[in-house]
């Protein structure tokens, strides 16, 4: 049976610890180019970090996608221990500003 949703978006969950978690978010693309989307829309992909033991989320998108994007390709090249990941979050979590709020 065909869908009625025109948009395909998704977010999947790359990585939750105690202290971190990292969500994926792609963009939403029209299914159809005529179609107008009812639903607000990301216009890029991104990541989210949220910083558990600070309460702080950071949202990374555009340059920073990108540079998070070759760690995640580097780490499928090469496993990294729990440890080396967490390192590199704490890294980008020190860009975290904003607090966490539970819809």
């Amino acid at each position: 049976m065909p869908s009625n949703n025109t948009t395909g978006s998704s977010m999947n969950t790359l990585y939750d610890s105690e202290s971190f978690a990292v969500v994926h978010m792609a963009a939403d693309v029209p299914a159809d180019a005529t179609s107008h989307a009812t639903q607000p829309t990301l216009s890029r992909q991104g990541f989210e970090i949220v910083d558990k033991r600070n309460g702080k989320e950071v949202y990374l998108d555009g340059y920073w996608a990108e540079l998070f994007q070759q760690h995640i390709t580097q780490w499928q090249i090469k496993t990294p221990t729990q440890d080396e990941v967490e390192d590199t979050l704490a890294q980008y979590a020190e860009l975290a500003q904003n607090p966490v709020v539970i819809h």
